[in-house]
């Protein structure tokens, strides 16, 4: 499989790319998907979302106090 990258990947290899992609080469052609969770329900008030690119994971924090952690109830991905 060629990636977007123009790397050329092994049948049934996988890897994760850059911007927190895990993919896969079949066959059939490769299959992407993100690597992360996603928050969506939090106190958007109080709170925000910061991705970390090196860990490809998110964290919420308050938005006076990065240092604070918020509660999230719900992700997605």
């Amino acid at each position: 499989c060629l990636d977007e990258e123009g790397k050329v990947h092994e049948f049934h290899s996988r890897w994760r790319t850059d911007d927190c992609n895990d993919c896969s080469c079949y066959r059939s052609g490769i299959s992407c998907c993100t690597s992360y969770m996603t928050p969506v329900d939090y106190d958007n008030e109080k709170c925000e979302s910061v991705f970390n690119e090196e860990t490809c994971s998110y964290k919420v924090v308050e938005k006076d106090d990065h240092s604070k952690e918020c509660p999230v109830h719900s992700w997605v991905g």
